[in-house]
C-alpha cells in the first residue's frame, strides 16, 4: 500500500452542489435500510459542502441516534452537538425529545439492573421536550403529540417508574 494511503491519510472527495438532493435521498434510504453508518457518512459529505443544510443535520442526528444501540456514549455528544445547528425552535425541542426517547429505548432493551428506572426518567424527559415542541409546532404537525403518546404507552406497557427514594440514613462506623 502506498504511504499516502496508510490509515487516516485519505483525502476525502467532495460532493458537487448539484448532487446534494440525490445524496439526501440516498442518506434517507440507508437509514430506512438500517445502515446508519452509511447515512452518517453521506450527511457528513453534504455538511462539508453546505454546513447549514437542515435536512442533512436532521438526517445525521437520526443516523447517530440509530447507532445508540452500538454505543450511546460515543454517539450522544455528537448528536447533542447538532441541536444548535437546527435553526428552528420546534425542531430543536422535538429532536431533543427524540434523542432522549431513543436513549431510553436502548437502555430498556439492554435490561441492565435499574434499567427500568433510568429508561423511565429518559422517557419522561423526552415527554417534557415533546410538550415544549408542541407549543411551537407548525399548524397541522402533531409529531410531538404522537411521540409523547408513544413514550406514555411504553411506560405503561412496561410498568416503568422512577427510582424509589432511599430514605435510609447512611451509617458511618
Amino acid at each position: 500500500m502506498p504511504a499516502a494511503e496508510s490509515a487516516g491519510e485519505f483525502q476525502l472527495k467532495a460532493l458537487t452542489s448539484s448532487a446534494i438532493p440525490a445524496a439526501l435521498e440516498r442518506a434517507e434510504r440507508y437509514r430506512l435500510l438500517n445502515e446508519p453508518a452509511q447515512a452518517e457518512s453521506i450527511c457528513l459529505d453534504i455538511l462539508a459542502l453546505e454546513p447549514a443544510n437542515q435536512q442533512a443535520v436532521v438526517l445525521l442526528l437520526l443516523a447517530l441516534t440509530d447507532q445508540f444501540s452500538e454505543s450511546i456514549s460515543e454517539n450522544l455528544d455528537r448528536t447533542l452537538a447538532l441541536l444548535p445547528k437546527l435553526t428552528d425552535e420546534y425542531q430543536r425541542t422535538y429532536y431533543k425529545g427524540i434523542i432522549n426517547e431513543r436513549q431510553a429505548r436502548v437502555v430498556l432493551h439492554r435490561g441492565n439492573p435499574g434499567a427500568g428506572h433510568v429508561a423511565y426518567d429518559l422517557f419522561r424527559e423526552a415527554m417534557e421536550w415533546y410538550e415544549r415542541a408542541e407549543e411551537n409546532r407548525p399548524a397541522g404537525n402533531d409529531e410531538a403529540l404522537l411521540r409523547w403518546n408513544t413514550c406514555a404507552r411504553t411506560i405503561m406497557v412496561h410498568h416503568l417508574e422512577t427510582s424509589p427514594v432511599d430514605d435510609t440514613p447512611l451509617m458511618l462506623e
